[in-house]
């Protein structure tokens, strides 16, 4: 037990029911580990779960163009040619980025 990160144990008797409400409050979150849940409710009272689906779609296509981007920088530093069909691709893929940015800011008011 010296060894622990946290060596002051706290114990709470609880009834089958109210096991049962917390295992279920529990669930809408992401954490698994009912010490960690029962700690950040007994510390802050409240969790906030933010949704940031949107933005990790718009981080996978900043990814995206950031590589096309690259490969034709490649192509060019190379004196190779450059290719309207990856400049189109990349105003198209821009536009996605604008269009998600307009979506995450609608959601947020």
């Amino acid at each position: 037990m010296a060894n622990r990160k946290r060596p002051i144990v706290l114990r709470c008797p609880v009834t089958a029911e109210e096991r049962a409400l917390i295992e279920q409050k529990m669930s809408q979150f992401q954490t698994k580990r009912i010490g960690a849940y029962l700690r950040k409710m007994a510390i802050d009272g409240y969790i906030i779960q933010v949704d940031t689906t949107d933005i990790k779609e718009m981080t996978r296509t900043l990814s995206g163009i950031g590589r096309n981007i690259n490969q034709i920088a490649k192509r060019l530093n190379a004196g190779g040619p450059t290719y309207q069909a990856d400049m189109e691709e990349i105003r198209e893929r821009l536009e996605q980025i604008w269009q998600l940015q307009r979506r995450i800011l609608l959601s947020q008011r």
